[in-house]
């Protein structure tokens, strides 16, 4: 039974009207820079028509999702400055995709690749090692989907409807039809239209907290007056130990280099309409860095304005634990009519990662697995309808896990893919650069640091850093970062091996030099 006696009407209206337009948008996107919807490419990829500024609003809409909005101000709520990495992290981020992803533009523009395996068999010659991609990249963005959908719950939440068993769930219910229907009918263009509206929301909201709440505190001295001392430095390492410092800088750096290795992102880049798009863009997407940094702030915020301490917000906290910080915030410190902005802002924000990812999940099934294992010769239209309902079948299954499997699940699963994907790196970003490697073993390297990578994040109980002990000294660090170094250094080992044993990978490079370059 949902209920409905504590709803924000106001907000609640608010909210649905926004959420109303953009479902509008959604569906009128498909005559947007029209193109034959029958083919994957157009579907997938948008055609591979959007400029500068497009571009710019959908990679953003991409990486700085619905969950990162709620995510970043609670982990600096509940623990303070290690919440910052995420700030270091969107920043170095931009001169890989400056370096390495404009390349793989170029080289999949040129071959008509649609997804990362696809350049990885090309370049290669391995569809075994193109399936490993693709395996990890679909495992990866399942459980980013789902966190999505708890962006939703904390914000449906929040504007106070509540209730027990399925009935509860109707909003989140209607959101996943809304967003279904969308993505079927006018494929990347729906998210790369909402994406121009939900990041204007999320700019207003931004902007307009970091000038109202520290005025309604007394300032900035006042705020960070009321944080615990503690939180607001990382913590001095012991001895024999690099303590918290590792752990900060190997999570920004690997969470850096995994970041563009998701379908999702790479779906992004490569629907630009040129490599001076990208480039462009390298240079533009830090403005979101500004931004997340000022939402970080939130989670100080919340310590100052002493929120989950009042009665009101009690319900939300034990049912939503810190992912309530910023809906609570936002509650007690803005009207109603601005509150159902700033939710719309987070809700929208989840439709439009969700949407690209399982687009980008669509297309790696469609192109990697069911083209190269299934029917190898499909025409345009049964590659665009599978594409279209394995993206129905992909959010099903992320919904049907938030609604039955507990959030942290979905968490501890989204820690893991960032340890997965960046195994990818060796076979898709340095491949953009040299073909020197084996096939085989690169294949060999992505399977012992997928492994490894799994067993050192059991050890640790899926926390995210691992304390690795080297000669009497510990270095807690990001298990993604040691795992890609042992996958290298296996890559490395093996590659003259397996070349002199005579499994140099056949057929040959699809690719030559200047397919790189424009």
């Amino acid at each position: 039974m949902v209920g409905v006696q504590n709803v924000n009407w106001v907000a609640l209206g608010v909210f649905v009207g926004l959420f109303g337009f953009i479902s509008w948008l959604g569906f009128a996107a498909a005559r947007w820079r029209k193109g034959d919807l029958d083919q994957l490419h157009e579907w997938g990829l948008g055609g591979r028509r959007f400029g500068t500024l497009i571009t710019w609003f959908l990679v953003g809409g991409d990486v700085y999702t619905a969950y990162t909005f709620i995510a970043v101000p609670a982990l600096a709520f509940g623990q303070g400055a290690v919440a910052f990495f995420a700030v270091p992290y969107t920043i170095m981020i931009y001169p890989l995709l400056f370096l390495a992803f404009r390349r793989l533009w170029h080289v999949c523009h040129k071959h008509d690749y649609i997804t990362a395996a696809d350049f990885v068999r090309g370049r290669f010659g391995n569809r075994w090692l193109a399936l490993a991609v693709t395996v990890t990249g679909i495992v990866a963005t399942m459980p980013y989907i789902a966190l999505q959908l708890v962006g939703i719950q904390v914000v449906v939440g929040a504007l106070g409807i509540s209730g027990t068993g399925l009935s509860a769930d109707l909003p989140l219910l209607i959101a996943f039809v809304v967003l279904a229907a969308f993505t079927y009918s006018s494929g990347l263009r729906a998210p790369a239209s909402i994406a121009v509206v939900k990041d204007i929301l999320i700019y207003i909201t931004a902007l307009t907290a970091i000038i109202v709440i520290p005025m309604q505190l007394g300032g900035f001295g006042k705020i960070f007056a009321a944080v615990p001392a503690q939180k607001l430095l990382l913590a001095i390492p012991g001895p024999n130990t690099t303590g918290s410092y590792s752990g900060y800088a190997t999570l920004a750096l690997g969470s850096a280099m995994a970041l563009f290795l998701y379908p999702h992102s790479l779906t992004g880049i490569l629907s630009a309409s040129s490599g001076h798009a990208i480039r462009r863009n390298a240079a533009l997407l830090p403005g979101y860095s500004i931004m997340l940094g000022l939402l970080a702030l939130f989670g100080f915020f919340v310590i100052a304005a002493g929120v989950d301490k009042l009665p009101e917000y009690a319900a939300g906290f034990k049912q939503f634990g810190n992912n309530f910080a910023v809906p609570a915030l936002i509650l007690h410190s803005f009207p109603a009519w601005f509150v159902g902005i700033a939710f719309a802002a987070i809700g929208i924000g989840a439709l439009v990662p969700a949407a690209i990812m399982s687009i980008a999940a669509a297309n790696l099934y469609t192109r990697n697995i069911h083209r190269e294992f299934i029917n190898k010769s499909p025409t345009d239209k049964q590659e665009s309808h599978i594409a279209k309902v394995v993206s129905l079948i992909v959010k099903a299954g992320a919904l049907v896990f938030i609604l039955f499997v507990p959030t942290q699940y979905a968490i501890q699963l989204q820690l893991l893919g960032g340890i997965w994907i960046i195994q990818t790196l060796p076979a898709v970003m340095l491949g953009a650069y040299t073909r020197w490697f084996n096939a085989w073993a690169l294949l060999a390297g992505w399977a012992v640091g997928t492994l490894v990578g799994t067993a050192m994040a059991i050890a640790t109980k899926l926390t995210p850093t691992f304390p690795l002990a080297v000669g009497g000294h510990t270095f807690p660090g990001y298990t993604a970062v040691y795992t890609v170094i042992l996958n290298l250094a296996v890559v490395i080992l093996l590659t003259p091996v397996f070349n002199a044993m005579g499994t140099r990978q056949a057929p040959a490079d699809e690719t030559i030099a200047s397919d790189y370059h424009a």
